[in-house]
């Protein structure tokens, strides 16, 4: 098309008889319109007898109506319509490759790679017999400890152990000797709280670190039977704290109680669970955390009457031995019962064999303590034996 004057448009009226012409500069916008229009081929009859001065708005207003596209429509991409049998054989691919892909996990991967296969198990647990499950998280066990394990020298540790006891204790500071740390815990310190990576006080200045308890509860235990997800859902928000330091409780015994209770009645509702054997070993350790406490704090020195049992334990043991049916609180009668036996009377119905080493060097209390697992029938357990189970949302 070929541009109009610029000075003035001659417009053309359909009418016979009459053309008008009218100043581009009086109507300046005019011309955009009647050159958009002109690709259109739009003519619009006008009479010969009224003023275009006077019309001219209404004549702009029907050129741009006329004049306006219509709206783009978006583009139905077409849907690519893959088989079922192509999408299972890529899921296989991807559950078959999973294993090898956690193995070469290590010390100098970055947490991308672990949140990448996290999103994969995500995919393959709801599709693995619980056996396979047990498998994969026994790999992502190994896996998280490969890539958090630091090697340091003497210097480095030092360096690593002061850093993260600062950090502890003031975590909104910035603290000194970060450059003093290995590539590989600046890495680390980096990305804490990503990929469930978080810093553990296990007291006595052991600060490393480990894998949240919430990853096995938010990737492995929805995708289990009801039994496990229970289990380590439960476990998880236990130790999601410390349970003790520097063998001290760091919980009251109020939340002892709670946790026996739940562990007594998790083994009544799933006798048959695969962490059965857990529950009954975390049963008896709140037990004797809640009769006899820990080293550093006792549920009493002398055990000789309720007076010499610290109070807070003394009203949780008297609310526990009114519940029904439980046997938990058959032992907390049994421990009423036994404050209120003299020392005589404890010698004479609660036997203990003693060795003749034990008879000439045990003391009051040691005696005191032997006699309460007797009548109560606790047993006397390792924090860590078996297994660990009090850092993560199973026993390791």
């Amino acid at each position: 098309m070929t541009a109009p004057s610029s000075q003035h448009v001659t417009k053309i009226l359909h009418n016979t008889t009459q053309t008008k012409t009218f100043s581009v500069i009086q109507y300046p916008h005019t011309l955009q319109i009647i050159a958009a229009c002109t690709r259109y081929r739009m003519t619009v009859p006008l009479k010969t007898k009224f003023s275009v001065k006077q019309y001219l708005p209404f004549f702009i207003f029907i050129l741009l109506i006329g004049c306006q596209k219509p709206e783009p429509q978006p583009i139905q991409e077409p849907v690519q319509k893959q088989s079922q049998q192509d999408e299972t054989v890529d899921l296989t691919l991807l559950c078959k490759n999973l294993e090898k892909n956690m193995l070469a996990i290590n010390a100098e991967r970055t947490t991308f790679a672990l949140e990448q296969i996290n999103q994969d198990l995500k995919l393959c647990l709801p599709l693995s017999t619980l056996a396979e499950q047990q498998h994969l998280l026994k790999l992502s066990n190994q896996m998280y400890n490969n890539f958090l394990s630091v090697d340091r020298t003497a210097p480095q540790q030092v360096a690593f152990e002061e850093y993260a006891f600062d950090l502890s204790q003031h975590p909104t500071i910035q603290q000194n000797r970060f450059e003093q740390l290995t590539l590989r815990d600046q890495y680390l310190l980096k990305h804490k709280g990503q990929a469930y990576i978080e810093l553990y006080d296990r007291g006595k200045g052991q600060i490393n670190y480990r894998r949240s308890p919430e990853y096995l509860a938010r990737i492995f235990a929805p995708y289990m039977p009801q039994a496990e997800q229970v289990f380590i859902e439960n476990l998880a928000a236990q130790n999601t704290l410390p349970v003790f330091s520097e063998h001290i409780l760091m919980i009251e015994p109020h939340e002892i109680v709670t946790r026996a209770l739940f562990w007594e009645e998790y083994l009544n509702q799933y006798p048959k669970s695969s962490y059965r054997k857990d529950a009954e070993y975390l049963l008896q350790m709140y037990s004797l955390f809640l009769f006899k406490g820990m080293h550093d704090s006792p549920v009493s020195d002398t055990y000789l009457d309720k007076y010499a049992v610290q109070s807070s334990s003394m009203d949780e043991i008297e609310k526990l031995a009114q519940v029904k049916n439980s046997h938990l609180a058959v032992q907390a009668s049994k421990f009423l019962q036994f404050l209120q036996l003299s020392e005589q009377q404890r010698l004479q119905e609660i036997p203990v064999q003693l060795s003749l080493k034990e008879q000439l060097s045990m003391s009051e209390k040691q005696l005191a303590l032997r006699q309460l697992d007797e009548y109560l029938g606790l047993q006397n357990l390792s924090l860590s034996n078996p297994r660990d189970c009090f850092s993560d949302a199973v026993c390791v």
